[in-house]
């Protein structure tokens, strides 16, 4: 089955009811016919309404029969991806899933609807004003009078004034509320895409620990029978017990270790802890990576930061939000017209005007409200700015640090396997102490170990660099070694 998507997050957003309308053209159509996702569709028991049926597939989606429509997703800076879920997930199509599928989003997406109906109110004059009276005679000299009447009508002119900055403020808040939820989405996918090599590193390592549990746990054997035959020492069995002990401790803690980031991994993309999940094969960790420089990510942060460029879009909004405080500064008029009839039976015929009078509310604590929160969003962007220059800073720091951690530990390894190699013979020839085997074994392991973490933290500063800068780093940059 094939998947259309991007590498992070939607410029647009869908809702259930998109969702539950999609869902219902693919039944219907047998195809996806629309929308921004176009189906989460169960291939087996779909019963009940469509927003039903979706709503619980949102909730555990079988991967086998996942389905969704990338051809009207548009971000500013991601590319296209096509997968196939039939061969598995990697890191960016559990970005693309994530994104999809986490709940946590969803609360997000509805802050859009909100957004939408704050435009249309903004876009809304008052209604106007209708008055009618009947006065009866009653008594009295009431010789020749007929009962009076009045009628009249108002509207408040001065309506008009701030409706294009409030209209402006309304289109701009949606555009920073897409934004936001869409730098939200970014962080999502990338906290998939990240729990993926977390994923991957745990597997490597929990490999190589069972590997050399294995191995140690055959050699205590041998070495028990040689104990039995008198050709080996008691102090030799248990040096090479208390080595295996070592070794399938820190296996049973990387089984544990495993399990947690496997359901951290499910969790972050919205799956159920039940829920099946493959990789794709060849999930390689990267050896070494070279970014761009610092002055070239810097230079495109304020246009490449999903947050940044919704915070601009807050202050357009904000600013547009002060220009219509202060034009309802401008004193209510009202204005309308009358039609009175008194009970002489006399009819007139004229207009009214109404204007208040700005003595104590000149709308000055509304101007000062706004004025702030404007500054205050001000400040945050610059601030945000200023955070954003230090963590990829902090970032590249980092990588060319991890750089030359992981090349340093792989031109160790070899020297610590021939070591081990050079122990096992001289062991074998009874010229080393079973110790020192043993010593170089264990640190064999904790290299290899340590190699792999170094490799996974160098993940975490990619990472980091990417979100910190707002731009998607190609795997081309990415120089991958053999597994240790």
């Amino acid at each position: 089955m094939k998947v259309t998507g991007y590498h992070a997050l939607t410029g647009e957003n869908y809702n259930p009811t998109l969702l539950a309308s999609a869902l219902k053209n693919f039944l219907l159509n047998r195809r996806c016919a629309g929308g921004i996702f176009c189906a989460l569709v169960s291939a087996a028991g779909l019963t009940g309404s469509p927003c039903a049926a979706a709503e619980r597939m949102i909730e555990a989606p079988p991967a086998s029969v996942l389905r969704m429509d990338g051809a009207r997703i548009h971000h500013p800076v991601a590319d296209p991806l096509r997968f196939d879920l039939r061969e598995g997930i990697g890191p960016d199509e559990a970005g693309m899933l994530a994104v999809m599928l986490n709940p946590s989003l969803r609360a997000a997406r509805d802050r859009r609807g909100l957004a939408q109906a704050q435009l249309i109110q903004a876009g809304i004059l008052p209604n106007p004003q209708i008055s009618f009276t009947r006065d009866f005679v009653t008594g009295g000299n009431t010789a020749g009078t007929v009962n009076a009447f009045s009628y009249g009508a108002g509207w408040d002119v001065t309506s008009l004034l701030p409706l294009l900055p409030k209209r402006t403020a309304a289109r701009a808040n949606v555009r920073s509320v897409d934004l936001d939820i869409a730098w939200q989405e970014w962080q999502v996918a990338q906290s998939a895409r990240t729990a993926v090599y977390r994923v991957v590193a745990r597997e490597a390592q929990l490999a190589r620990a069972r590997e050399a549990d294995l191995a140690l746990q055959k050699n205590a054997g041998t070495l028990k029978k040689a104990v039995e035959a008198h050709q080996k020492t008691v102090l030799d069995l248990a040096a090479a017990e208390a080595t295996s002990q070592d070794a399938h401790a820190v296996a049973l803690n990387l089984e544990q270790d495993l399990e947690k980031q496997r359901l951290l991994l499910k969790k972050t993309i919205g799956l159920e802890p039940h829920a099946e999940l493959r990789f794709q094969s060849g999930i390689r960790l990267p050896s070494s990576l070279h970014p761009p420089a610092e002055a070239e990510l810097v230079a495109g942060l304020e246009t490449g930061r999903l947050d940044l460029l919704a915070l601009r879009a807050a202050a357009e909004s904000q600013d547009a939000t002060v220009r219509a405080a202060v034009l309802a500064q401008f004193p209510k008029i009202t204005l309308g017209f009358t039609q009175v009839s008194d009970t002489s039976d006399v009819h007139t015929s004229g207009f009214a005007i109404t204007m208040d009078f700005p003595i104590f509310d000149r709308n000055q604590g509304v101007v000062a409200t706004e004025r702030a929160t404007r500054q205050k969003l001000l400040d945050e962007y610059n601030n945000r700015l200023f955070e954003a220059r230090s963590d990829i800073a902090t970032a590249l720091a980092d990588i060319a640090s991890l750089n030359r951690q992981i090349a340093a530990a792989d031109e160790a390894l070899p020297l610590l396997e021939r070591l081990v190699s050079t122990e096992e013979t001289a062991v074998n020839e009874g010229n080393a102490d079973v110790l020192g085997l043993y010593f170089a074994r264990s640190n064999l392991l904790q290299k290899r170990l340590q190699l792999l973490k170094l490799k996974e933290q160098l993940v975490e500063a990619r990472t980091a660099l990417e979100i910190a800068s707002g731009r998607y780093l190609p795997g081309a940059l990415v120089r991958m070694h053999p597994k240790p």
